[in-house]
């Protein structure tokens, strides 16, 4: 009798907890609707910002976006979000939106990321995130297409050395650059050997001459960065290499972007790590939760939680007197005919997940 009595006692407590809207609801708008949007580019611009290394990512999908409220405090936004490596370096100043992604043929990456952003009076702000990164699958890959070897492969390495070489010794800029990291690399089998492709970024060291022989790169705060791109070998090749402008204009929004400067180098300094070279390809940060927020963790509570779906429409119905009723022509079938049926509240499904912007 006791225990029915306490149930009964903890069913009314969270029955006034409801009426008194101190329980959470959570809304579920559309993956593509545009309050959808603007949370997925808020995140993806944040995840860009923390992304020291490698590539910019872009957007590619919404697979999920909840929104929970609770009367007093912000809104937390919580997102699943597929994301596709540009071939803009995270260097590169150029905005996300103008970045051409990588295409499948060439070995793209793919990000799985979910992140919990808050939604106060100053606007979005992501809390925490976390990502999986990993290649797409190499059904895509041609046969004999050039195929990705690891970040600290000799051969790739030589040709790095080598092109660099060769373009400190022909521009006519007034610095001699040094290797900042290594984007990829990959080899390809040609008539006579291997072939070898790389990527990589370059920094401004503190020598003004080709010749000279130590040379320190500067500090990223006024450093001048680079990318090249490479192909052949350490005997034989051509590099294009493209030296950023310290600041560029973003056509979208007329607005002035500055070239991200990052907190350290891949190839020197106390924070060095050689065991990232053995991979194939830059990977995202795995956790971001500085708060130690606990959104990214399991589903907490959600049974106490009120599913409210966004905007759900009241869908009208016209019901014909021949549709459930009787057909024989009696005082009964004609006030039946005249009585309207009760319109219901039909919440529509969450579009999700949406659509993809590139593949």
């Amino acid at each position: 009798m006791k225990l029915w009595a306490t149930i009964a006692a903890l069913g009314l407590l969270a029955i006034g907890a409801w009426a008194q809207g101190v329980m959470p609801t959570i809304s579920l708008p559309p993956c593509d609707s545009p309050e959808a949007e603007a949370a997925a580019l808020v995140a993806q611009d944040f995840l860009n910002a923390q992304h020291t290394h490698g590539y910019k990512y872009a957007l590619n999908q919404i697979d999920k976006i909840k929104i929970i409220s609770k009367p007093g405090e912000a809104d937390t936004y919580l997102l699943e979000l597929d994301l596709l490596e540009t071939t803009c370096h995270v260097l590169d100043p150029t905005p996300v939106g103008q970045c051409p992604v990588r295409q499948k043929q060439f070995t793209a990456v793919e990000a799985d990321c979910d992140f919990a952003l808050s939604n106060t009076t100053q606007g979005l702000s992501v809390v925490a995130f976390k990502c999986k990164t990993e290649t797409e699958s190499t059904e895509d890959l041609c046969l004999g297409c050039p195929l990705l070897i690891p970040l600290n492969d000799t051969d790739g390495i030589q040709l790095i050395e080598a092109s660099l070489d060769g373009f400190n010794k022909n521009h006519t800029l007034n610095t001699k650059f040094a290797l900042f990291e290594i984007g990829r690399m990959a080899s390809q089998v040609v008539s006579g050997g291997n072939m070898y492709f790389a990527e990589y970024g370059i920094i401004g060291t503190n020598c003004t001459s080709h010749d000279d022989d130590i040379c320190i790169p500067q500090n990223h705060t006024v450093a001048v960065h680079g990318f090249c791109l490479a192909q052949g070998s350490a005997k034989l090749n051509k590099v294009d290499c493209n030296i950023f402008k310290t600041q560029v204009v973003d056509p979208a929004t007329n607005a002035t972007v500055p070239v991200q400067q990052l907190l350290h180098a891949h190839t020197s300094g106390p924070h060095h790590n050689p065991t990232i070279h053995g991979l194939k390809h830059h990977k995202l940060t795995t956790l971001h939760d500085p708060a130690a927020s606990g959104l990214l963790s399991a589903e907490s509570a959600e049974s106490a939680e009120i599913v409210v779906p966004k905007e759900a429409p009241v869908v009208k119905r016209e019901v014909a007197a021949s549709e459930g009723l009787a057909t024989d022509v009696t005082a009964d079938a004609t006030v039946a005919e005249k009585t309207p049926i009760p319109l219901q509240s039909m919440p529509t499904v969450p579009i999700c997940p949406g659509k993809k912007k590139h593949f």
